[in-house]
Parts: structure tokens; sequence; C-alpha cells
């Protein structure tokens, strides 16, 4: 994707217009003139994030853990083909953010030792694969929880505030766009696989749990000045080939699926309830739809391969039983890159599809 910006602009106007393009997936038909307009009239000013591996362009390179994806074919189709520790291929969509605005070609991590007083200005993302909302989710791979990254959120504000003073440091705070993406690992990694918490609550109680701590988190962003949430949903888990494999199916398992399903209804009410209580203005990225149809559909989005990853078999390898493995031909025809994690080719599509609904303008305003 291109955009061509035919006059001077500010870097609020530059951010505004590729947030509609991404958001809206369809940058060719949009009226530019019409969203400079709206960049006029709002001043969003850089992107924030927090979440798992979805999101994660390589924090955990930076910290004691053996959730990395800092090694080959990780990256295979990265910039010159070198593993950042993105759990992909590629990148990731907040990357296409990145690349569009045109500072720089992805969002980095924060704990990246050679971050740049540009990057810390123009949005980075704080996020730990393996995550969870659930702390303990966190703590059973030793990687940085919400409240973690929170920390490292605050230690941004430090740096931002050395940048440009106090008072502009607060205003960037309140005009950034900030994103949550995480839930998947609290499910598969947490609830189905250890004792502590499915012993302690039902599936359906569980949910209740972690959007209980969503509703806490989004709350805790508020007070330290955040005014616009995106929280992408959990995708499909019956349909990663992970789950297929451990289940001894070769379609989607119903059952996961409809955990994953209830759970983003449940995200989706505590959004509702955040804003009428906050006023902070939230958006919901169904990403559990866009995978499901892309599974359903895979010839309408030039997909082959649904049911297995690229990376070695594709249907268990991961993190670092990938390592070395030989990948598929082709990868742009497959909806996984490994037997867990999308195709930078399916974080595209879910970059371009994500929140088409109207009321995104009102959600940027």
């Amino acid at each position: 994707m291109e955009i061509i910006v035919m006059r001077k602009t500010s870097s609020a106007e530059v951010i505004l217009t590729v947030m509609l393009l991404f958001f809206l997936g369809q940058a060719m038909a949009v009226d530019i003139g019409k969203l400079r307009d709206l960049a006029a009239k709002n001043n969003v000013t850089c992107i924030l994030v927090f979440g798992d591996s979805s999101v994660d362009p390589g924090n955990n390179d930076y910290i004691p853990t053996s959730m990395k994806a800092n090694f080959s074919p990780y990256g295979k189709d990265f910039f010159n083909g070198l593993p950042t520790g993105r759990f992909c291929n590629g990148r990731l969509a907040t990357d296409f953010i990145a690349e569009a605005i045109g500072y720089s070609k992805a969002i980095p991590a924060f704990l990246d030792p050679k971050l740049r007083p540009h990057d810390i200005l123009h949005g980075v993302s704080f996020a730990s694969a393996a995550s969870g909302y659930d702390d303990l989710t966190a703590n059973l791979s030793n990687v940085l929880s919400f409240s973690k990254q929170l920390k490292h959120f605050m230690s941004y504000k430090i740096h931002l505030k050395k940048l440009v003073g106090e008072d502009e440091a607060e205003k960037i705070i309140r005009n950034a766009i900030f994103v949550i993406s995480m839930g998947t690992n609290d499910f598969l990694q947490n609830y189905y696989l250890e004792l502590v918490r499915s012993q302690q609550y039902t599936p359906k109680q569980y949910q209740n749990y972690l959007a209980s701590l969503l509703f806490r988190d989004a709350k805790v962003l508020h007070r330290r000045g955040a005014r616009r949430l995106i929280v992408v949903g959990v995708p499909p888990l019956g349909c990663m080939p992970l789950v297929k494999t451990l289940m001894n199916s070769e379609t989607c398992v119903e059952t996961y699926n409809k955990v994953s399903s209830s759970f983003n209804s449940k995200i989706k009410q505590k959004l509702t309830n955040l804003q009428a209580t906050t006023g902070m203005k939230t958006a919901y990225v169904d990403a559990f739809e866009i995978v499901e149809d892309a599974i359903a559909n895979p010839h309408k989005y030039g997909f082959s391969e649904t049911s297995k990853g690229c990376c070695g078999s594709g249907t268990t390898e991961y993190g670092d039983t990938c390592k070395g493995m030989d990948t598929c031909g082709d990868e742009s025809k497959y909806v996984f890159w490994d037997a867990v994690h999308p195709t930078q080719k399916m974080y595209q599509i879910i970059a371009n599809r994500a929140l088409e609904s109207p009321s995104l303008q009102d959600f940027l305003s």
C-alpha cells in the first residue's frame, strides 16, 4: 500500500490519514481530501502497543525467557530476511501502520537498546510474546505481564518528557492511540495446559475473570493519560494447527472457537462499559471473524493452505521447535506461518479489514 501526500502535512495529519486507511482497508477508494480535513481537526500523535506475540516486535529478545523468535526461519520475509523476535515470517499488523506513516518500516520494541529518540516520539510496542491478561500466564513463561509492560510505559513517559518537556509529553500521550492485543495465551498456555486456573474456574468464569482484568488494565491506562483504546479480539483458537493436532481433529475445534467467541463478546461489553464510565473512546478489532473468514473462504484471499503452518510439518512447530526448520515454498498461500501464528500476509489482511465500521471516525475525533 502506497500513500502519496501531495502537500506538506503535519505528523498528526499523516498518522490519522494512515490510521483511517489502515482500519478501513480502502486505501485506493478513500477520499484523501476528506481524511486531511479530519486530520486538521484531530491530533493523533503516535501508537503505543501492549500485548502478546501478535504485536511483540522483539521485546522478548531482551529478557530471560525461552519464548523467543530471534532465529531463522522467523523473519524470512522481514527486511533483509533477518529475524527480529517477531513470531512471523515478516511483519505484524502494527508494522504496516509504521511503514505507511513513513517514519519507519516497523514499530520498534521498547526494550531494543538501539531505540532512537525518533522512535520514542512516533510509537513503540511494550508487548511480550506469551503474555496475557492474567499475570499468571506471563509468569509461566517468564515474560512481561501487563503490569510489567505498564512499568515500561511509565519509563517511556520519562524518556518522552526528557525529549519534549512535561506538558508536550502529556499532550502526546492524551492524543495517542493505545492498542491491546492478547488473550490467546491465557487459554492455550494457561487454562488448558496448566492445572491452577482450570481448577479454580469454569471456562465461563475464567472468561469473566479475564474480561475484568482487561477492564482494570484499561482504567489504569486511562489514569495514565490514555484517551483512545483499540482492543483486538482473540482469534479462532480451535482453528490453530497446534490445537487441531493436539485434539486430533482435521477441522476447527468448535469447543475452543466457542470459548474464543464468547470471550470476545465479553470484551466488547467491557469496552462499552469503559466508554460509559470513563469517557475513553474505544474500538474493537474482530480478529476472530477476519481469520475465520480467511479459513472458510481461502481463495477469496489467495490462500490455498489453511490447516497447517508453513514452518516444518506445520502441525506442532512454533518458537524453539521451529528453529532451523525448512519452510513451505510459498508462504503467501498460507494463513499460518507456524502452528500458532499467522503469516505476514494474514496480518496484512487483518490490518486492511480491521474496524470497517463507520464509527471509526467518531473514535478518532
